[in-house]
Order: C-alpha cells, then structure tokens, then sequence
C-alpha cells in the first residue's frame, strides 16, 4: 500500500483507526478538511505532518530569539544619534543610487576600554557565582530530602517548592524590602529575642542582593535535582551499604556523581538568569550595586544610547553562550569516548 494510503490523505479507503481515544482523535483530525488539505500537500512535497511538528519549535526560536538577537547585532555597529530613533542608520543610499555601509566598532572598543563596564561584567559574574553556589548548597538537601520523603509528603513538598511562582516576582521581591529595612520584620524579630541591640543594615548591601537572587531561583534549582535524584537506583545505595559503606563515603561515591546532570542544569538556570538580573539589584542592592543588567537599563531608557545598549547585551550574550557551548562539546567528546 502506497504511502498516501497508509495516511488514509488521498484515498478514499477509511483510514486505519487505532483503539481508544487516540484512534478516535486521529480520524477527527482526518476527518477535518483543513487538515486533510494541509496533510495531502505535504504528503505530495514528500514530507509528513510529523516534519510541521518538528519545524514548529525551530521556527519558535527563529522568529522571537534569532530576529530579535540580529536586530540587536545589527543596532550595536550603529552611531549614535540625537534623534529618533536615537541611532544612524547602517545602510543608506546616496542620491538613491550608491548604498553606503556605515559600520562601527566604537560601542565595543568603549565597553572594553571603560572600566565601568569591564567592573559590571565582573561584579555581575561574581554575584551569579556566588549565588548558585549558595543556591546549590540549599537546594541539594532540600530536594534529596524530597525524595528520600513518602510519595504523599513529596507531592506537598513539590507544591510547596513550585507555590512561589504563583506570586508575582516583583512582589516577592518587594517583600524582601518589608523583612530586611531596618524596621523590617527580621530585625524587630532578632531585637525581641535579644541577639543583636541595634537593627542590621541589611538592605541596600550585597547580602540582600545574595538573598532575594537564592530565594527567587531556589526552585530552579531544587527541580532538575529533583527529578534526577528521583531516577536514580536506590539498589546502589543499598548494594553499597551491605557491603561495608558506610552512608557518607556512600553519598560521596554513589549518590553525587549520578546527580551531576541534575547539578548542571541547576547551575545553568540560576547563573545565566542572574548574571543578567536588573530588578533584584536594582530594589534590594540600591543605587551602589553594579551589575550589567543595571548598566544596561541605564543605557537604554536613561541616556538613551541604543547602540551602546545593544554592545552591551550581545557581549553578555556571548559571555553566556560560549561557556554553555564548550561545555556541551566537552560533554560530548567524554559521552564518544565512554
């Protein structure tokens, strides 16, 4: 049977029809003329329904991740310009007839010669660092503690962990202000119990930007780590312990090496965001703070400066992706080789 048939597009035979509710899905999709049309011209282009399926993510991405990213690209080898919009054009014909390119390396050549920006690049990566770090040191216990938890407990747990993001982010983190000002709820708590005699200034410092970054992606952390330990063989645990391993070295040997993955990707969705995060330093860390996410907010509304904006935004891209992209090749070369 041709392969038209088998799809039941072209013939006029009932197609195939799988038991259950799947089947009776399928032939309502085949019974749907718009789909059966769409179908039938993809069948005769050589392709299947499964290719729009497959394309459907790819032009995802390429339509709001890579266009918006080459306008960017393009907007930073702009001048600037006192006008609106607020940048000289790189292409531009001359009397309708001769097309001049006009590309600048200025905007680049001052991120790396400015030391403020050379500082909020470095500042921004070392809170980010450090964040994760703390956020890994919390959320590992927390999720292996889940899933060491009974299957009705972990499912409170779970919904406890995911409970936050059914909050505003800008209101959790204006919550933080309440806790930390000096007339915060922390410290009349720690006035009342007697352990310090004057308020703490914890607002508008480092602490309180290490504070709201680890309490605002604690989930995201606490997630992959949880669903790798949650595959994980329990029998290796066990298997080691009869034979004389004791729980630590167990953990050690057994448990934190197969959760590797699960750290990755923790680690991935906490320092990426946060090397570029703009609200928490901005309420919490006060005007002192320097980080690129500010410098960049600064750029674009305040002095109005797209070009330098955008050189600031694809360089921080880069400094993303090229690590992640390394890393990823590192990975696979050690898979190829195993």
């Amino acid at each position: 049977m041709s392969e038209q048939n088998e799809i039941g597009f072209i013939s006029n035979d009932p197609p195939h029809r799988a038991p259950g509710p799947i089947g009776s899905l399928h032939a309502s999709l085949l019974a749907y003329t718009p789909y059966r049309w769409l179908a039938g011209k993809l069948a005769a282009s050589g392709l299947r329904v499964r290719h729009l399926v497959i394309a459907v993510p790819y032009i995802w991405l390429l339509l709001f991740f890579l266009a918006p990213f080459l306008i960017v690209f393009k907007l930073s080898f702009s001048e600037y310009r006192i006008a609106i919009p607020p940048y000289a054009p790189i292409f531009e014909f001359i009397d309708q007839t001769y097309l001049q390119v006009r590309l600048s390396i200025d905007n680049y050549r001052l991120l790396f010669q400015d030391s403020l920006y050379i500082q909020a690049y470095l500042n921004s990566v070392r809170v980010a660092g450090i964040s994760t770090l703390l956020t890994l040191l919390i959320g590992y216990p927390i999720a292996y503690s889940m899933v060491k938890a009974r299957p009705r407990t972990r499912f409170i747990l779970l919904m406890l962990v995911i409970l936050p993001f059914w909050t505003s982010f800008l209101i959790r983190v204006y919550a933080w202000i309440g806790i930390l000002k000096n007339e915060g709820l922390l410290n009349a708590f720690l006035l009342k119990i007697g352990l310090i005699s004057e308020p703490l200034s914890l607002l508008n410092t480092d602490i309180a930007v290490y504070i709201g970054i680890v309490y605002s992606y604690l989930p995201f952390m606490i997630l992959p780590l949880y669903a790798n330990l949650e595959k994980m063989d329990m029998s290796l645990i066990e298997a080691a312990t009869d034979l004389g391993c004791k729980p630590v070295p167990a953990f050690w040997k057994i448990t934190l090496p197969l959760s590797l993955p699960g750290i990755v990707a923790g680690c991935f969705l906490v320092f990426i965001p946060a090397v570029g995060e703009f609200v928490i330093p901005d309420l919490l860390g006060g005007p002192d703070t320097l980080m690129i996410g500010k410098v960049l907010w600064t750029e674009f509304f305040n002095n109005l400066d797209w070009p330098l904006s955008s050189a600031v935004a694809v360089l921080l891209l880069l400094l993303l992706i090229v690590p992640i992209v390394l890393f990823q090749r590192h990975q696979q070369k050690t898979a190829e080789s195993h």
